[in-house]
């Protein structure tokens, strides 16, 4: 083991340890591979599933696997228009699965997120029966400030300039067009259900 994949190792085991405290269920791995593995481990067949967008969740071969498996789908991205968007955002509110990332973790536990309509942060906070926060390190910081931080000049500019078509020429414009989204940041530092919220900790760097 590298001195980085021991210092990984070793965060990751404080932050479940932190997890626990707030009724979150943490799991650790060293590749994507095996967090993938773990990921369709959890879910039996015929469960139904749907998740909100993110990189890490692509990156991981999750929603491919999701697809070309026996899952009754609520594919948010298949809709052919907004109002059917809407509609399968709010039909995944009672599936059994919702998978998601989170924008930034402190090392004390806490999930932070920033989204735009709020159906992510909608799905994270009520009504799927288990939701599932897939992340890599790099999205950990080592506290709750930092976090936020983390969230607000990185990775939602990150997730504008993913989006957005037009020219953006200087960062504090990227700043502000952030800031005039409108987003909704959402601390989540407990889940009131006991492991309803599960994070798999990946040692690699994966999304925004």
């Amino acid at each position: 083991m590298t001195p980085k994949q021991k210092y990984h190792a070793l965060l990751a085991k404080k932050v479940i340890e932190e997890f626990k405290k707030r009724n979150i269920e943490g799991f650790y791995f060293e590749t994507k591979e095996e967090a993938l593995k773990k990921v369709l481990e959890m879910v039996s067949e015929e469960s139904v599933v749907s998740w909100g967008g993110s990189i890490t969740l692509k990156e991981i071969g999750l929603i491919d696997s999701l697809k070309n498996g026996k899952y009754k789908v609520l594919d948010p991205n298949a809709a052919l228009g907004g109002e059917e968007k809407n509609k399968i955002a709010h039909q995944a509110l009672n599936s059994d699965y919702y998978f998601m990332s989170s924008n930034a973790i402190s090392a004390t536990g806490e999930l932070v997120n920033m989204d735009g309509i709020g159906n992510r942060v909608a799905a994270l906070i009520f009504g799927p029966k288990n939701v599932v926060v897939i992340a890599g390190i790099n999205k950990i910081e080592q506290n709750l400030e930092l976090a936020i931080q983390r969230v607000k000049t990185l990775a939602s500019p990150l997730i504008v300039l993913g989006y957005k078509q037009t020219e953006i020429s200087t960062f504090d414009e990227l700043l502000k067009m952030v800031d005039g989204i409108g987003s909704q940041l959402v601390i989540t530092e407990r889940s009131i259900f006991k492991d309803r919220i599960k994070v798999i900790l990946v040692g690699e760097s994966l999304g925004y």
